[in-house]
């Protein structure tokens, strides 16, 4: 699933290739796709312009001339791309196309079908489901370590859980939660409550600095995301355990391990991260 970074990437991407466009026509083959359904997104979109691409947490937020919002969520495998000649044969898994009056049309594509689209009147779109709990954005100004530390003395669960949960903070997921726990040097199995205050700060510094170096490099291409102009990201080169099941531990050698945890795929080091507090 693509995470903030992925995300951000393609919104900087969309800016770039979509605003100022008008829709001349929407089509889909696949109408699930289309909260409300292809004749409500025709009734209120054709005529109007893309004006800005916002984004928060893992939403994009299409902002339209008209005062609506198409709020887009790429789920697995969403994906967008814009193609000069609209009369250019869709690809496989292409299931909503806006052809524009330049003759230009922006495809998404979902090989699983489970992104969706839904259409609000600009400024509502965070009283939706999934954007009205979502939690803060991870930067300095708005992911405060105090607050942080709050949330994770009311979670007797395991860490990992706990910073993939979106009301915690914004665009984590399961490559970045693993990630940001190496650095950190905790066990994701750790109960959240039992953090010390420097692992808290720690993890918190971590989750900046890592999905901040992930937008700058472009996101991280593990299975098939590309950006929107078609090419990978490049931080899955940084990688320290996603993904390395076996391989030595950059920092102390030891194999790196994957298990489950809240039945995602979790890679750790055993030897850094150990499954205990600090000091015991």
């Amino acid at each position: 699933m693509p995470e903030l970074p992925e995300v951000e990437t393609v919104r900087r991407n969309l800016t770039g290739l979509i605003v100022g466009k008008q829709i001349a026509a929407i089509g889909t083959d696949w109408e699930k796709i289309l909260n409300g359904g292809l004749q409500f997104f025709q009734d209120q979109l054709v005529g109007e312009r893309f004006i800005a691409i916002d984004r928060r947490g893992k939403y994009l937020l299409l902002r339209l001339s008209n005062n609506k919002t198409i709020i887009s969520h790429l789920r697995m495998e969403g994906k967008y791309a814009l193609m000069e000649d609209h009369d250019e044969p869709h690809a496989r898994f292409t299931h909503v196309w806006f052809t524009f009056t330049d003759g230009s049309e922006l495809r998404y594509f979902d090989s699983r079908k489970f992104g969706r689209m839904t259409l609000v009147d600009t400024g509502t779109e965070m009283q939706t489901a999934g954007l009205k709990t979502i939690g803060p954005e991870p930067t300095p100004a708005t992911f405060l370590v105090a607050d942080f530390a709050a949330t994770l003395k009311r979670h007797k669960k395991a860490i990992k859980s706990v910073i993939l949960d979106q009301a915690t903070v914004a665009g984590v997921g399961n490559i970045y939660a693993d990630e940001t726990l190496w650095m950190s040097k905790i066990h994701p199995e750790r109960p959240a409550d039992s953090l010390t205050e420097d692992e808290v700060q720690a993890l918190h510094d971590n989750i900046i600095a890592e999905l901040s170096t992930a937008i700058d490099l472009g996101g991280t291409t593990v299975h098939s995301f590309v950006n929107a102009v078609g090419k990978e990201g490049g931080f899955q080169n940084k990688l320290n355990v996603y993904g390395r099941t076996g391989k030595p531990c950059f920092r102390c050698g030891t194999a790196i391990e994957k298990i489950k945890v809240g039945g995602r795929g979790t890679h750790f080091c055993p030897q850094c991260q150990q499954n205990k507090v600090s000091g015991d």
